[in-house]
């Protein structure tokens, strides 16, 4: 589904690969947008940010452990079931993801 491309750094102008795997990454967590900075001038703005105190606060989510409805493991969600909807671990969300 998802192939290796090569994209240009918006920051520095390098040439970087966004590889399959970050492409399902960014689609699992429901980013709309390629990357547009290098990971180099990723890192480096979000020291900058950090250290000039402007970097967004990310709040800690509090886990739940539940146990996967398909496999049997525990395993821990951010989420808290409600206990009316089925709840995996994450290889068996991926499974199910994949079949439909």
């Amino acid at each position: 589904m998802f192939e290796d491309r090569t994209l240009t750094c918006k920051e520095c102008g390098v040439e970087f690969l966004f590889s399959a795997r970050e492409q399902e990454f960014y689609a699992e967590k429901g980013f709309q947008n390629d990357p547009s900075r290098c990971p180099d001038c990723r890192a480096a703005r979000k020291r900058r940010l950090a250290e000039s105190g402007q970097a967004p606060m990310q709040q800690q989510r509090e886990m739940h452990e539940v146990v996967c409805s398909s496999c049997g493991v525990t395993t821990t969600v951010p989420f808290r079931p409600s206990g009316s909807r089925p709840v995996y671990c994450r290889e068996c969300f991926q499974n199910q993801r994949r079949s439909y």
